[in-house]
């Protein structure tokens, strides 16, 4: 989904997964040029890296960082899948291959786990590896009708000049949370040092709404006793906003999220929470069904429910109607629970990535002309000493242009 989001200006030179679905997802959709290779990231070899790429994107599992984890954060089996990645960059740079451009996506719980240790940890790998990094948060709500805030970590060579427009002076809103400046502040001086604000304009106002999906091509509803256990399973907080959509009189779209809440006696239950202001709640993998999300429609008294489809899901993350998705339903709400929002990197790649290696293109090209002309010059020394060629070499020279590569 990232390669999605990147569009068709990027070439993909290799792509790794360690889940068997995502990994079919992928090659369906991508075709087999590059193959995607279906392993743990930690028995990766450099040899099967190739080339010298731009960019690496690496979205790491996010368990051991998510507020609904455990909270083994780095140090976690999933989570920690960081360090074996960070190795093959590592050893990338002792190459020279080591890529212009790294971008990390993953929960925003990384700013906070282990009371920031996690992320200090991870913009000091950055700092050490030869990379100035910052971050941005990205709600795709800003660009889809799905709440879902993304933490992504940009980093850059610290031998590329950065176009001073691309950054900021101090944070900016609304993508430098209270969240990253807090972040930023409990970072060592030298990572301070070392730390990019990025400047990154918002998209322009979204006008796709929830209903815009869900009344589209409307799925299975489900039963009047399904629709009614699932009201039964909601606080009273809860019930008052289904009761309000009904005074509304017309036709209200709510998504509803079964969670874990502790009763009025302190009791953890199940339960349901609804909202109703036209964006869907994020995303999850589908663990155990309790995080398949819920389509409520509300009308007068009338009230029904049903699932959100896996076609939903992929609009609401901004894949294409293409896009082919797995054929179970668990398969692909999976797959898009666990993807990043096609269109935050769209705007990613086109406000930041693609201006910044623009400008490191342009100067490898400056270089390699004042090349050619020093090398051309030191050529015309040489061999003008030479009594003989001196009448061949002026009439080369006069008709040829530089040797520019």
């Amino acid at each position: 989904m990232a390669r999605a989001g990147l569009g068709p200006n990027w070439a993909c030179l290799f792509a790794n997964d360690i889940d068997p679905k995502k990994t079919g997802a992928y090659s369906a959709n991508w075709g087999e040029e590059p193959k995607i290779v279906e392993r743990d990231v930690a028995k990766l070899d450099l040899a099967e890296l190739p080339g010298t790429a731009d960019l690496v994107w690496a979205s790491f599992p996010c368990q051991d960082l998510s507020l609904a984890g455990l909270g083994a954060g780095l140090k976690g089996a999933k989570s920690g899948t960081f360090w074996p990645f960070w190795k093959l960059l590592l050893g990338l740079e002792q190459q020279k291959r080591n890529p212009a451009v790294v971008v990390l996506e993953n929960v925003c719980g990384t700013l906070t786990s282990h009371q920031g240790r996690d992320f200090r940890s991870l913009i000091s790998a950055m700092r050490e590896g030869g990379y100035q990094a910052g971050a941005l948060v990205i709600d795709a709500a800003l660009f889809l009708p799905q709440s879902r805030p993304r933490l992504f970590v940009i980093g850059v060579r610290r031998d590329i000049q950065i176009d001073p427009t691309l950054i900021s002076a101090t944070p900016r809103d609304p993508f430098h949370t209270p969240a990253i400046v807090k972040a930023y502040e409990n970072l060592s001086h030298c990572d301070q040092g070392n730390w990019i604000w990025w400047k990154l304009s918002p998209p322009s106002v979204r006008v796709k709404v929830l209903s815009d999906i869900v009344l589209e091509n409307p799925g299975q509803w489900q039963s009047q006793q399904q629709t009614k256990a699932l009201l039964r399973m909601m606080s009273p907080l809860n019930l008052s906003k289904v009761a309000a959509a009904k005074k509304i009189g017309r036709l209200m779209v709510g998504t509803v999220y079964k969670r874990t809440r502790p009763d009025e006696y302190g009791v953890r239950r199940q339960r349901a929470e609804v909202r109703f202001d036209e964006v869907a709640g994020c995303l999850r993998t589908p663990g155990g069904g309790s995080s398949r999300q819920t389509i409520l429609l509300v009308e007068g008294q009338n009230v029904r429910s049903r699932l959100l489809s896996p076609r939903e899901a992929a609009r609401l993350m901004g894949v294409s109607e293409k896009y082919i998705l797995p054929e179970r339903y668990n398969d692909a709400y999976h797959l898009m629970g666990d993807g990043v929002a096609v269109p935050v990197v769209s705007h990613i790649a086109s406000n930041i990535l693609e201006p910044l290696l623009r400008r490191y293109s342009d100067s490898l090209s400056d270089s390699a002309i004042y090349s050619s002309k020093h090398h051309e010059e030191e050529v015309w020394r040489q061999i003008s000493s030479s009594e003989e060629m001196r009448s061949r070499v002026s009439r080369t020279r006069s008709e040829s242009t530089l040797f520019a590569i």
